[in-house]
């Protein structure tokens, strides 16, 4: 088979040689043409689906897809997968413990404090004193409840559709679970239904002293909102790994926010190493005319 490689973000180098070694039998090109059967994307530039007649699967490179769905050029008859990549649902779920344990620890306090040569300790909590509320309970969120539970953390979790995670109180009312929750975790995907959903109405309820962790979008945020509630008092903490727009501008205020921790969308990024089988049973699955797993549903929008 052709099969493309089109990615203003992933380098073709670190992922080309990978993919020819374990397809030695198919052509990878970086150049759209016409017998082209998958696409490998990931950003994809401007006129790469240009003329992609023989086109049987577009392949994200990533988890997220919510902007080859936006993209008018992809065709809506061609399937759409996206990556669910074990190594990076690993590393998600090590930045979300790694975020917790910050805030849980006051970790975040007592580096202000070595600024300020300040010698003051505060109050230990047990993890079982804390409930972590995560939203979306998909493979990451799954990923990262388990292991919370394992640290000795309450774990709520929500999710639009009713889902069942052993040792986790799972609800499909989105009050019930940030209500009941100190942090709150958001890997959800950006849909025209989450977008703007960390808003005022939400961040009032998460118990007071606790700390918001957003790791999927940042249109999930409503930031005025977000710093109204950590200037207030009512939150301690923000982690914030995404933004809109990325990067963020350096003269944006979140930058220089006491209550705030930034980092530049590395949370988890996928890896070609732990990618690569994923991508080549889909493949393997469009040689043989079986249906590719992790299939975007468009309508839903993940």
């Amino acid at each position: 088979m052709n099969i493309l490689f089109a990615s203003q973000v992933e380098k073709a180098e670190e992922w080309l040689p990978r993919l020819q070694a374990a397809l030695p039998q198919d052509r990878f090109v970086t150049e759209p043409r016409s017998d082209v059967e998958v696409a490998l994307v990931a950003t994809p530039p401007p006129g790469t689906f240009d003329g992609l007649k023989a086109l049987k699967l577009v392949q994200s490179l990533w988890m997220g897809v919510e902007k080859l769905l936006d993209d008018p050029a992809i065709p809506a008859s061609v399937p759409l997968a996206r990556l669910v990549d074990p190594g990076m649902v690993a590393a998600m779920s090590e930045t979300v413990i790694a975020d917790v344990l910050d805030w849980h620890r006051h970790l975040y306090v007592y580096r202000a404090y070595q600024a300020e040569r300040r010698w003051y300790r505060h109050r230990q909590w047990l993890a079982s004193d804390r409930t972590v509320g995560i939203l979306g309970l998909g493979e990451l969120g799954s990923d990262a409840a388990r292991k919370l539970l394992a640290l000795g953390f309450n774990v709520a979790g929500w999710s639009r559709r009713p889902k069942q995670l052993a040792g986790v109180r799972t609800s499909t009312d989105l009050n019930s679970v940030i209500e009941s929750s100190d942090a709150v975790v958001c890997l959800l995907p950006l849909t025209p239904q989450t977008r703007g959903i960390l808003d005022s109405g939400i961040l009032k309820k998460i118990r007071k002293g606790g700390c918001l962790i957003n790791v999927a979008r940042g249109g999930h945020v409503v930031v005025q909102d977000l710093v109204a509630a950590l200037d207030s008092g009512h939150l301690a903490h923000a982690y914030l790994d995404v933004f809109e727009p990325e990067p963020l501008p350096a003269d944006h205020a979140l930058w220089r926010h006491p209550g705030v921790t930034i980092t530049p969308h590395s949370a988890a990024l996928t890896d070609p190493r732990t990618a690569l089988p994923k991508i080549v049973h889909n493949i393997e699955c469009v040689r043989r005319g079986a249906p590719p797993t992790n299939l975007v549903d468009r309508a839903a929008g993940y």
